[in-house]
C-alpha cells in the first residue's frame, strides 16, 4: 500500500502567515502547519455542510440580523455535538500518521483551537451565507 502523507501533504495550500518556529507552544506549532491549511484546503466543503446545517434546522438562520447569524455559527459549532463531531472528522480525516499522534497527545486544546478556527471562517465569509435563490 502506498504512503499516503506525500499525498495528503500535497493538498495543503500554503498559508505564508501561518508562521511556525521553536518559540511557539506545541498547540499553536499544530495549529499553524497542520490545522490552518486543512481547514483552508476544506473551506467549500466546510461552508456547504453548514448551509446543509441551516437547511435542515428550518433556514431560521437566513431570518436573522447579522449580529444573531454570527451568534447562530457560534452556538451551531459549540453545543451541537453531532455538528462539532462532523467537523472535527473533515479535519482529522486529512492528518498524517504523524499528526495524528500529535493531536491525540493534547486532543482537547486542539480541538478548541480547531473549532475556533472554523468557526472564524465561518464567520468571516458570512455574506457567502446568504439564502440560495430557488431555481425557477
Amino acid at each position: 500500500m502506498e504512503n499516503r502523507n506525500p499525498k495528503i501533504l500535497s493538498l495543503r495550500p500554503l498559508i505564508l502567515n501561518a508562521k511556525v518556529n521553536d518559540q511557539m507552544k506545541a498547540e499553536e506549532q499544530f495549529q499553524n502547519a497542520t490545522l490552518r491549511p486543512i481547514i483552508k484546503f476544506q473551506n467549500d466543503l466546510i461552508l456547504e455542510v453548514f448551509r446543509n446545517y441551516v437547511k435542515k434546522h428550518k433556514n431560521v438562520f437566513y431570518e436573522k440580523t447579522l449580529e444573531n447569524r454570527l451568534k447562530y455559527i457560534d452556538t451551531a459549532i459549540t453545543k451541537d455535538i453531532k455538528f462539532r463531531n462532523a467537523l472535527k472528522g473533515m479535519v482529522i480525516g486529512h492528518f498524517t500518521l504523524s499528526e495524528y499522534k500529535e493531536y491525540i497527545k493534547n486532543s482537547s486544546a486542539l480541538n478548541k483551537r480547531m473549532m475556533n478556527l472554523v468557526k472564524q471562517r465561518l464567520q468571516d465569509q458570512i455574506q457567502l451565507l446568504e439564502m440560495p435563490l430557488v431555481d425557477l
